[in-house]
């Protein structure tokens, strides 16, 4: 299959999944880039060597990072401090590529290999108990990185879709069995208003 120019976009991304750029993660930045409703300079991570690629590619001048957005920095990796963890869960309900790893009232951990940088756990953690860690160059430099973070995110949207459709399932079936008494019950009341009426006509 041919790429598209929103798949072309996307491949020039980083990834980060960080939504910075104000969209919910990189893809639907792309496809806005892609439509013409989004400019290439919105994107942190990426930086000017980001801004640059995007340029080349949608035969756009090259423009300065909108800062209003976030500062070009080096990429970082998520590290939860293990003597402050208390287990509440919040950080891993935020990591959008399931790198973070634990149980209710038990410690997590960030799966490094995993990280993006996005940083979307460190105002989610109550405690502040999430510490941010060079990223290694390699790391924040290797495509194959960002394409797998990129299957993380979709697995995890996909993932969390199902979930919303299934409690919403459950909820449906719980209205329906509170409302099903009271239906049996207006039966049965109307069945017995017609047997009193038959009981008091002569």
């Amino acid at each position: 299959m041919t790429p598209t120019l929103a798949d072309r976009i996307d491949a020039l991304l980083p990834q980060t999944q960080c939504e910075q750029c104000g969209f919910h993660g990189c893809r639907p930045y792309a496809d806005a880039m892609a439509a013409g409703e989004a400019d290439i300079d919105r994107c942190p991570p990426g930086g000017s060597l980001g801004i640059a690629r995007l340029a080349a590619l949608l035969d756009r001048p090259v423009i300065p990072l909108d800062t209003s957005r976030g500062v070009e920095k080096p990429r970082t990796l998520a590290r939860v401090v293990e003597a402050d963890c208390i287990g509440c869960t919040k950080c891993i309900q935020a990591c959008p590529v399931d790198a973070i790893v634990g149980a209710a009232k038990l410690m997590h951990a960030v799966i490094s290999d995993l990280c993006t940088g996005c940083e979307l756990c460190v105002p989610a953690c109550p405690v502040d108990c999430i510490a941010l860690d060079p990223m290694p160059l390699a790391q924040a430099d290797d495509r194959g990185h960002a394409d797998a973070a990129r299957i993380r995110f979709v697995r995890r949207e996909a993932r969390l879709q199902r979930e919303l459709a299934r409690r919403d399932e459950q909820l449906a079936m719980s209205k329906s069995d509170v409302a099903a008494p009271t239906a049996r019950n207006a039966v049965l009341e109307a069945l017995a208003r017609a047997k009193a009426r038959k009981k008091d006509s002569p």
